[in-house]
């Protein structure tokens, strides 16, 4: 009999179904060109907007976007029965940052040239706040040449690579909430996180063999790391554990 996929997990790929689905409204607002186009027009724009919020919400909530709400993530987790091979993260993890900085470099350059921000359009490049609908100054084709080339960049790799190989490789996102984590690390307040009990772990490698992000979660446990900036909250491992040796926490730790 196959066994039923847990409550909670069925309840946070239905909200990732749903984030996916209204990617095409919501595109712009996580895109990493209009963050470059709104800094070069010093206007303050809707992609801002969503990447701090990203970046504040990391500091008490690690990367629970990444695994609740991110229509990326929730392409990428339909994508699995495709290719459901565990991705070697460490590997792969650093081709994020060579895209990440850059971007970031070009995005600070544009802002002072254009002398900081003066005007604000949290709807910029979008139709009505529609993404897909295209800017009043470009045709629609454009808009949609750009969604699916994004909707085909996070499908290929997780189809040729593994289970969340866009997560570990191209996405932009990521590195906002990593660095909110890394800082809520350092000052070590209290925050939403995974608490391992190593004594009620039998070694089922339940956990390692059903996380998303392909991590050694039977590991973590074991030597009471849980701590791992590739880890999204998804509480997988949580779900998949029948001894109860993982569980969510609000609590300070590194």
């Amino acid at each position: 009999m196959k066994k039923q996929i847990p409550l909670r997990q069925r309840i946070r790929k239905a909200i990732l179904l749903g984030t996916f689905i209204s990617f095409p409204i919501t595109m712009n607002y996580l895109s990493p060109y209009v963050i470059i186009d709104g800094s070069m027009q010093g206007i303050l724009n809707g992609s801002l907007v969503m990447f701090a919020i990203m970046f504040l919400s990391s500091l008490f909530l690690g990367r629970l976007w990444c695994g609740w709400v991110c229509p990326a993530g929730g392409l990428q987790e339909m994508i699995e029965p495709i290719n459901n091979r565990a991705v070697k993260g460490k590997r792969i993890d650093w081709i994020k940052w060579v895209i990440w900085i850059p971007w970031i470099t070009i995005i600070v350059t544009m802002l002072v040239r254009a002398g900081g921000y003066h005007t604000v359009n949290l709807a910029l490049d979008t139709q009505n706040g529609i993404s897909v609908a295209g800017a009043p100054d470009r045709p629609i084709i454009f808009a949609y040449i750009i969604y699916y080339f994004v909707i085909a960049l996070f499908a290929l790799l997780p189809i040729l690579i593994g289970r969340r190989a866009g997560c570990h490789t191209v996405c932009w996102m990521a590195p906002f909430m990593i660095i909110g984590r890394w800082i809520r690390n350092r000052f070590n307040w209290p925050s939403l996180r995974l608490l391992g009990n190593a004594s009620a772990c039998t070694n089922c490698l339940k956990c390692t063999t059903n996380c998303p992000m392909s991590l050694d979660v039977n590991s973590m446990v074991q030597t009471n790391q849980m701590e791992n900036y590739e880890c999204i909250l998804c509480g997988t491992c949580i779900d998949n554990c029948s001894q109860k040796a993982i569980r969510y926490s609000i609590s300070k730790g590194k």
